[in-house]
Order: structure tokens, then C-alpha cells, then sequence
């Protein structure tokens, strides 16, 4: 049995190109840097959490709540050759303490509570406002009434189609896997933020609040479960 099974919904994924000079410090041991025609991402991902099961099981006030997680881009080859491309995330927000805590004292990952709530509204013109809220930081699109297939070798293909995860710990690197079809994606026709990267991830993220995204879209999202695999 899968370690959480849940629906990931309206996931708004902002896309920068960073120098890979950021990331190599924050590399996990058995990772390399991930590639997208030369160039080397970090994403702003915020999405919902429905239906949440742990162990086939819903814990009671902790089914339903939102993510919001700043990640880049990496690759695994194991003993056999497999290319496995995953993520590893910077930090990782929710509103529940008891996830905060458990996540980041059993299983070393980054993560942080903040009071977060978000909207989601479906205009007469087939557009969708979808909104995400996490302490005073905000971000806040205008999706499009069309969903697309993701096509390959497009930059959000890329960035949507990574199914493992990876987290530096005492004991060496953590891997999991993320099983989940492929996404549909939808572009944004209006989007606008409000976020203080100073305040959530420290200095040398200063940058990403002063220049405009690479790229930005909104995945649809699926049901999804997640599996522990041990250490590399």
C-alpha cells in the first residue's frame, strides 16, 4: 500500500531559470542537476491536497488543505542504469502543524506551517480564478477555459514530468516515488503575486521577487499516491 494516496487539484506552477551555481550546494548525494535545453529551473508550486489518506486511512481535520512548495530539478542514475528524474524541494508550506511536524521530524523534509487558504471560482467566460493565500504572500491567476495535453519536449512537460522525489538526510539521501498520469495544463490569461522570498526562503532567493517568470501555468491534476523506497 502506497505511504499517501490523495487528488492534487489546480497546482499553479511558477517557472524561473536559475543559474545551477544556486542548486549544486543544496544537491543530494547520488543527484545531478536535471537539464532543460541547457538551462536549469526552480519552481513556485501551490495546489490543493483532497481526499488525503495516510496508510489508507483519512486523519480527521487534515483531509483537505493546501501545499505551497519551492522545488528544482534533478536526476538519479541507479546501479542498473534507470535515469530517474524527481525533484527536491527548498521548503515546503502547509496549514496543519501535525503534517509540518511529522514531515519534518520523522522524514527530514522541509517543511513549514503557515495559515494558508485559497479560492477557486468559474467565470461565466469559461475562465477559472484560482487563488492561493499563505500567511501575508499571495499569488492569484486567471486560467484559461482550454486544457491541453502536454507535449513532449516542451518546458512545461518538463517541469510537470518528474516522478521521484529526493531528500538530503543524517542518514543519506531519501528517495520516493510520485505515481500520478500525465497532467493537462492550462495557460494563465491574467496572473499577479504577492510573495517576500526574503522572508520565506532567505537572501539569496532576493532575486526570484524581482524578475518576471520564465514560465507559468496551471496543471489540472489527478489522483496521486506516494511510495517510500528507501535510501539510495
Amino acid at each position: 500500500m502506497p505511504f499517501l494516496q490523495a487528488s492534487w487539484q489546480d497546482l499553479v506552477m511558477v517557472n524561473w531559470e536559475v543559474s545551477p551555481d544556486l542548486l549544486t550546494p543544496l544537491m543530494p548525494e547520488g543527484c545531478s542537476l536535471d537539464f532543460f535545453e541547457g538551462k536549469t529551473f526552480v519552481s513556485l508550486v501551490a495546489f490543493l491536497f483532497k481526499e488525503t489518506r495516510v496508510l489508507g486511512m483519512k486523519i480527521p481535520a487534515h483531509v483537505n488543505f493546501e501545499e505551497v512548495n519551492l522545488r528544482f530539478y534533478v536526476r538519479h542514475e541507479t546501479d542498473q542504469g534507470e535515469q530517474r528524474r524527481g525533484v527536491v524541494f527548498v521548503k515546503e508550506f502547509v496549514p496543519r502543524r501535525l503534517i509540518a511536524w511529522t514531515a519534518r521530524n520523522l522524514y527530514q523534509e522541509p517543511y513549514s506551517c503557515l495559515p494558508m487558504s485559497h479560492l477557486r471560482e468559474k467565470q461565466t467566460s469559461g475562465q477559472t480564478k484560482i487563488r492561493y493565500q499563505w500567511g501575508d504572500h499571495w499569488l492569484s491567476g486567471l486560467a484559461g477555459s482550454e486544457s491541453k495535453q502536454l507535449e513532449v519536449g516542451s518546458l512545461q512537460h518538463f517541469i510537470a514530468e518528474h516522478y521521484w522525489g529526493y531528500t538530503s538526510t543524517k542518514g543519506g539521501t531519501r528517495q520516493y516515488r510520485v505515481d500520478h498520469p500525465t497532467w493537462r495544463w492550462r495557460s494563465f490569461d491574467e496572473f499577479q503575486s504577492k510573495i517576500d522570498f526574503v522572508e520565506l526562503y532567505g537572501e539569496k532567493w532576493t532575486f526570484l521577487g524581482q524578475k518576471e517568470p520564465t514560465n507559468l501555468f496551471l496543471a489540472v491534476g489527478s489522483e496521486v499516491s506516494v511510495s517510500p523506497w528507501g535510501r539510495l
